[in-house]
């Protein structure tokens, strides 16, 4: 699937390089482009592609500060700017446009709504997100936002595939390090997802191609992305039980999305060298994860892909109702109640606190 990339906001435009990245690296000439967007100046300097600072009268390039409602207005006042900027960009080569961002800030929350929903007008083509919802440990403002956008994002894309940072994130490391590792392991797997079926070696016996991902997504909502690989044996048919094990691994433990199993549809793929794919074993892998999931519409397929290992794509549509994204959602309620009902000690009463001694 040939796409352009625009990331909004600092988690977005970090993500959005390192699927460009991730793409070059392997040859596959799925990102056609990519651009950034963002308030704050500092955030756009480290991107290696076109960026756009919106905003400026409003913050002067300082950022918005976590304030997403303030980040819609910014992105709604210069959204023309931001679709200048794609001029040359989005060709007739152009399958499919993702927004990149993180929920939790304020600037890619609150803009990648509006973005949405302006590309939808103007292009003919599907409009994803590709949004990043916050850890429990990053506070409750990036819970109450993230709750706030996905609410509306999901309105306005044509499908918002869902990243949660709890489930890439590992015990011991830095801040920095943990975003780095989430960045490196999603780009994998949605660089994967796009290249199925362009820049191939060999052909598989039924290649997926593009509009089996635009029609696995065509429910809209909410989706999730799976995936896990292990070495494959030169023989197909001792790969069988491999082609099992990392579908189910892919699905029930790989996920971008934890515990999103109940899907709407799903998209089975599994990649590597053509004569080490068992056909049994595809087919195996689209009836478990059909029986899994409850619905009967799973495609499957394979990726040709010159690698010593196998690797299993699951691509989830309509997970709106998985446990992860419920209890997300309940979070951010309780974060808005909390921060609503919350009392503010009146500063007169400051005077009256016995335990200050009068500064005269």
């Amino acid at each position: 699937m040939k796409t352009v990339l625009i990331g909004v906001g600092q988690a977005g435009g970090k993500l959005a390089a390192a699927l460009q990245s991730f793409d070059q690296q392997m040859g596959f000439g799925a990102v056609l482009g990519a651009v950034g967007v963002n308030t704050a100046k500092t955030d756009l300097q480290s991107l290696p592609f076109e960026t756009v600072l919106i905003g400026q009268d409003r913050v002067n390039g300082h950022g918005v500060g976590g304030d997403n409602e303030l980040g819609a207005e910014v992105m709604d006042a210069d959204k023309t700017e931001v679709m200048s900027a794609l001029d040359g960009r989005v060709t007739a080569e152009t399958e499919s446009i993702f927004v990149v961002a993180g929920l939790g800030g304020g600037s890619g929350s609150g803009g990648a709504p509006v973005l949405a929903k302006a590309l939808r007008r103007v292009y003919d083509v599907p409009v994803y997100v590709l949004g990043i919802l916050p850890g429990e440990d990053e506070g409750a403002m990036y819970q109450v936002n993230a709750g706030r956008s996905l609410k509306t994002v999901a309105r306005e894309a044509d499908a918002v595939l869902l990243v949660d940072n709890d489930a890439f994130r590992s015990s011991g490391e830095s801040m920095s390090e943990g975003f780095d590792a989430i960045n490196d392991a999603i780009a994998r797997r949605v660089g994967l997802l796009l290249a199925a079926g362009e820049a191939v070696e060999g052909v598989g016996e039924s290649v997926v191609d593009s509009s089996e991902v635009i029609n696995t997504l065509r429910a809209g909502g909410i989706a999730a992305l799976g995936y896990a690989s292990a070495e494959a044996s030169d023989v197909a048919e001792e790969n069988i039980n491999a082609v099992m094990s990392t579908t189910r691994r892919s699905l029930l433990t790989g996920t971008s999305l934890p515990d999103a199993s109940d899907a709407d549809s799903a998209l089975v793929i599994i990649a590597g060298k053509p004569d080490t794919i068992p056909r049994k074993g595809v087919e195996r892998a689209r009836r478990w994860v059909e029986d899994e999931t409850g619905s009967m519409q799973v495609r499957g397929g394979d990726f040709p892909l010159e690698s010593g290992r196998l690797a299993s794509l699951v691509l989830l549509g309509g997970v709106e109702r998985s446990g992860r994204v419920e209890s997300f959602m309940e979070r951010a309620r309780a974060a808005i109640e909390e921060a609503e009902t919350e009392e503010r000690e009146d500063p007169n009463e400051l005077w009256h606190n016995d335990e200050l001694e009068d500064l005269l």
